[in-house]
């Protein structure tokens, strides 16, 4: 008897996500799984695809993002990530998440990550039932962020240590959060709503990691001067309440630190040494944050991205809108506001050496409302891909892979994703590794990658290539196993 299923893959080379060589097979699947690796040639399936040797991959799964908005909203709205073969979007990064919270007149970032409407989930429950019938066209891994609860729980007066009060009200939010599905605990300590918080406030509500065995991730408090005691801080408060460390979007930010991966890397591994600690990284040599997040300077170029009284500023370098209007940078951001931009304050010799350490998974951190996002949105997937891998050599492509599935998969606990083997999802991309590259770029940044063939999120057809989104909503919340 023939043996049948959905989809067959064929002749492809198969990258496994576990960093192994890579092998030429056919890959099978039935309904959200894949039945069947090998030789498949005595299979028949209701579709068959011709790889023709190109790359089979485990879906992306996207470290660091701030999708908990878009995954709400369609397939369309997550054409930024499908077309680079993302399968998986981790959100609630940077201390903050759509819910627990129905917040009123959030300052920046929370306001540049989600629209004023969109704040109208009191618990992550109803988050979670709101995925659960606005099905989403990826899956989704949920975070609680710690500038949501602060917000919400001091009524906006944030500029100071929480009391024992809030903190109590915090930590029992983040307590039924995790009971209801969240996997982890955010925080953004570098922006306003939560710099005054101290250490040991944030131990205090982190608290409830240590019986849910949940993550804690953070945008440390500091990337540039001080990002040796942040780096100690986070494990500090990591090591505190027995919780795996995820530093998010690793960097050396500002001229004076360039180069001083060469000290925090070790500083990292120390870390690992003794507790679970890991980090993400986006291949670019530009940041984006919220556009008063830091003092300008001369020496670091930054670009607009989104401007709410003058929207038509998108894209203009900040020095010559200051130029045009004839003041200072400091009156032209003032002026701007609210708004978010992108900062040239990286060095590329730090992005490839945090980048290639074994530790680093892959994270695009992108702006998802912004009218001219940073192109890490679109792009970061395939410029690992192509530019580093591929041109540069910086690692072989089956490192780079495995730093975007297994990787990723294994930090945060994500069961049967993230690798190719009977029993996982068939959460897949197909991609020609000659070609891939990201497309978007600062000028013209919402562009469709090359090279990616075809996408599929839990076995449906997600997007295809010169096609599209299919419109399929395949996506579910994934939760951290802790078994």
């Amino acid at each position: 008897m023939a043996l049948r299923c959905d989809l067959i893959i064929r002749d492809a080379t198969i990258i496994d996500g576990s960093g192994a060589p890579r092998y030429a097979g056919d890959v099978g699947v039935t309904g959200d799984r894949i039945v069947a690796v090998g030789d498949l040639g005595a299979f028949s399936a209701d579709r068959e695809v011709l790889a023709n040797g190109r790359v089979l991959a485990p879906g992306f799964i996207d470290a660091h993002t701030h999708d908990d908005q878009i995954v709400l909203q369609g397939a369309e709205c997550m054409l930024c990530k499908l077309s680079q073969g993302v399968t998986t979007s981790v959100i609630g990064n940077c201390g903050i998440s759509l819910a627990p919270g129905r917040l009123k007149n959030a300052p920046a970032p929370l306001g540049q990550v989600c629209a004023p409407e969109w704040w109208q989930f009191e618990t992550f429950g109803e988050f979670r039932e709101r995925l659960e019938t606005n099905v989403p066209a990826v899956n989704a891994f949920a975070l609680i962020g710690h500038m949501t609860l602060r917000w919400d729980v001091m009524g906006g007066d944030i500029d100071r240590v929480a009391t024992d009060a809030e903190i109590a009200r915090m930590r029992d939010r983040l307590e039924a959060s995790l009971a209801e599905g969240a996997s982890g605990f955010s925080t953004g300590l570098f922006y306003a709503p939560s710099k005054a918080a101290s250490t040991e406030e944030v131990i205090a509500i982190a608290e409830p990691l240590r019986a849910h065995r949940g993550l804690y991730v953070t945008h440390m408090r500091n990337e540039a001067e001080g990002v040796l005691d942040s780096i100690d801080e986070t494990l500090r408060i990591a090591a505190a309440v027995g919780a795996p460390a995820v530093i998010s979007h690793h960097k050396c930010a500002m001229p004076e630190n360039h180069g001083r991966s060469r000290e925090t890397l070790p500083r990292i591994e120390a870390g690992a040494a003794q507790q679970s600690v890991a980090f993400d990284v986006y291949p670019y040599t530009a940041a984006s944050t919220s556009l008063g997040a830091r003092k300008p300077r001369h020496d670091v170029p930054v670009q607009i991205t989104n401007s709410a009284p003058f929207p038509e500023m998108a894209g203009r370098m900040l020095a010559d809108v200051a130029a045009e209007w004839g003041v200072s940078l400091d009156e032209a951001v003032a002026r701007l506001l609210p708004a978010s931009a992108i900062f040239h304050n990286m060095a590329e010799e730090d992005v490839q050496r945090i980048m290639s350490h074994p530790l680093a998974m892959i994270g695009s951190d992108g702006g998802p409302l912004a009218k001219k996002p940073h192109p890490r949105l679109w792009g970061t997937f395939p410029r690992v891909l192509g530019h580093y891998s591929r041109d540069l050599g910086l690692f072989g492509l089956e490192a780079a892979v495995h730093k975007m599935t297994g990787r990723p998969a294994a930090v945060f606990g994500i069961p049967d994703r993230g690798a190719i083997r009977v029993g996982a999802y068939a959460d897949l991309v197909l991609f020609d590794a000659a070609t891939v590259r990201d497309s978007a770029s600062f000028e013209n940044p919402t562009q469709p990658a090359e090279g990616i063939v075809e996408t599929w999120v839990n076995g449906m057809s997600s997007y295809v290539h010169g096609q599209g989104v299919t419109g399929v909503r395949a996506g579910r919340l994934v939760q951290r196993a802790v078994g």
